[in-house]
């Protein structure tokens, strides 16, 4: 332990905060809330016998940190679970949270509300919002239904009422809409179909059921069987909607059960959504775990950050155990969702057959990643196994390196290092090069710079390039692989080559002009493939992050009062061009080094334009 750690622990408080802390590179890599900050931080740096392997990783890494100081338990949960969202540090347990499940949104603040999917929920007065929907057809088949059911609008227009707006579609010529686009729907007459829609969706289906049979049954006393069939499909429609759900509670109430089943690295969670006493729909989660925690922090972590952002928090959550801070989330729960959250460790009864639903969902869903995770590990190990063979190697290649050159012309030339470990991308030892003596389109001799650099700085005892590869593949042909050879060789390095030419797929080894061809079922071929794309992909993101900083350069060359100094400045502080066109004279003029009267003239540049 340094002297700058001893120090900061040696003058920490007696206090409730978080601790965030970070490595050499300045980089956070764990975040951490404690009740007593000098306690708990002391607990890290002694007491080494029994702990856990991933802890003491973690603790090798620590370089230094911070910590802030909070009233109480409740603000530095909350606290705790902001910086995890906002750093999303390395060891710290974190939540996939990938997923944009779409919902079916009416926005009621329009004269005559359409019904439209959603992927978010945002919080807005008079819009209500049902689902999430984990399969996408059974949303828009729900739309289909209520379009079947009910004669509302479909269309996209801004209708305002007694308003006509253009002609009307087909929807109205058969019957499938009140037209409010010929303005002479009022929108109590609109909002009555509406209610029905809501009652629908809500699961009040009773009501909605016996209208709709007794005007099917008048129809038919009046001989109108044209329209009682129609009603009879309705009422059919309404009963499909009603099957999809399953009733599982007769008390009604809305809540959430999880189930949790965790390995050493993930912890994999169920949740059965249940509104208005149906399940409505479960959601499928992963947690990538980094500390091989205990369940009951596992889910801690989980309901802190899948609530920390949802706005369909119901009243309670059933837990499988009670996490150490429950009365803490609960308070920090109800707070979101301005109503009262019970965390409920169910024991016996409905609930706690619920429970078990959820649980064994969750294990189920374990072992099915476990036998693809088993399935792909397999799959690579052949693959590799096959790719040593094709390139001639004694032993499958654990580190393969893939390289590639991105231009325009010629101009702002950059290079891509991407690196497979095992056969997956091993996204931090990704490295990129701006080439420094190639001038024009020469991919050839960029490589051969490209590959000069990356081994002198190997040489040199650089800590981000002392992995040797295995093997090296290269975007390109025979021509590039022998460019890249004479300078690896003239260093008098050894290292395996290959390189993969795009159009015919064929990869090229040393020594050889006639190429090896693949079918395209080959793993081998699969693996150069992705490592390729991936190479281009990187190379191609850097050359664009590149020429998009330099064309904002050059643009901001033509305004008076901004320099070099000042254009490194903005560039530093803006993302892009459009930002600095977005920005106020304050935010310009707020910027160290920017004086008033360089804002001004940048201000009036852009909105002059």
């Amino acid at each position: 332990m340094n002297s700058k750690l001893e120090y900061k622990i040696k003058t920490l408080p007696d206090a409730s905060g978080v601790y965030i802390m970070k490595n050499a590179q300045d980089e956070v890599i764990y975040v951490g809330k404690a009740i007593n900050l000098k306690r708990r931080v002391k607990q890290y740096f002694s007491n080494t016998k029994g702990r856990e392997p991933k802890v003491s990783a973690m603790i090798s890494h620590i370089s230094d940190f911070e910590i802030v100081v909070t009233k109480n338990e409740l603000e530095a949960l909350i606290l705790e679970g902001n910086f995890i969202k906002q750093y999303k540090p390395h060891y710290n347990i974190l939540l996939r949270d990938d997923k944009q499940y779409p919902f079916v949104r009416i926005d009621y603040n329009n004269d005559f509300p359409r019904v439209e999917i959603a992927r978010k929920m945002k919080k807005k007065a008079n819009v209500k919002y049902y689902g999430p929907f984990r399969a996408a057809h059974s949303i828009h088949k729900l739309i289909e239904t209520l379009g079947d059911v009910f004669p509302i609008r479909t269309c996209k227009k801004d209708l305002k009422e007694g308003v006509p707006n253009g002609r009307p579609c087909l929807n109205y010529q058969i019957g499938r809409c009140l037209g409010p686009c010929l303005g002479n729907v009022t929108k109590e007459e609109y909002a009555q179909v509406m209610k029905q829609v809501s009652n629908l969706l809500d699961g009040h289906y009773d009501e909605l059921l016996s209208n709709l049979r007794t005007q099917m049954q008048d129809e038919a006393s009046k001989m109108n069987y044209e329209k009682a069939a129609v009603l009879r499909d309705r009422i059919n429609a309404v009963e499909s909607v009603i099957q999809s759900q399953i009733a599982t509670s007769a008390s009604g109430k809305d809540s959430d059960v999880i189930g949790l089943a965790a390995d050493e690295d993930v912890c994999y969670v169920q949740v059965l959504c249940i509104r208005n006493g149906r399940v409505e729909y479960s959601d499928k989660r992963e947690m990538i775990n980094n500390r091989d925690q205990i369940e009951e922090d596992l889910l801690e972590s989980f309901l802190l950050q899948y609530y920390s952002s949802s706005i369909d928090i119901p009243g309670e959550i059933v837990v499988p155990y009670l996490p150490q801070y429950a009365d803490v989330l609960e308070e920090m729960l109800s707070e979101a969702a301005g109503k009262k959250v019970r965390i409920h460790f169910a024991q016996r009864g409905e609930k706690r057959h619920l429970l078990a639903m959820a649980q064994e969902n969750a294990l189920q869903m374990k072992i099915n990643e476990t036998k693809k995770k088993d399935q792909a590990y397999e799959h690579r190990k052949a693959s590799l196994a096959e790719l040593a063979a094709v390139c001639g190697l004694s032993s499958s290649p654990h580190r393969i390196e893939g390289y590639d050159i991105s231009n325009t012309q010629g101009v702002y030339s950059v290079a891509s290092m991407v690196v497979f470990e095992d056969g997956r991308p091993a996204k931090h030892a990704y490295r990129r090069f701006r080439i420094k003596t190639v001038e024009g389109p020469n991919d050839f001799a960029s490589l051969a710079e490209t590959l000069g650099r990356r081994f002198r700085r190997q040489m040199d005892g650089d800590d981000k390039f002392l992995a040797h590869p295995d093997l090296i593949m290269i975007d390109g042909g025979k021509e590039q692989l022998k460019a890249v050879q004479r300078v690896i060789e003239g260093m008098g390095i050894k290292v395996n080559l290959c390189s993969l030419a795009k159009k015919e797929e064929e990869i090229y080894l040393p020594n050889n002009d006639i190429p090896v061809k693949l079918p395209r079922t080959s793993g081998a071929l699969q693996i150069l493939q992705q490592l390729r794309d991936e190479a281009h992909r990187f190379a191609i993101t850097y050359h664009r992050s590149i020429r998009s900083k330099k064309m904002l350069g050059s643009i901001l060359e033509e305004v008076d009062g901004i320099g070099p100094k000042r254009r490194a400045l903005l560039l530093n502080h803006f993302s892009n061009l459009e930002a600095i066109e977005n920005a106020t004279f304050d935010e310009l003029a707020s910027i160290d080094g920017i004086s008033a009267g360089a804002a001004k003239n940048l201000y009036a540049f852009f909105h002059e334009k």
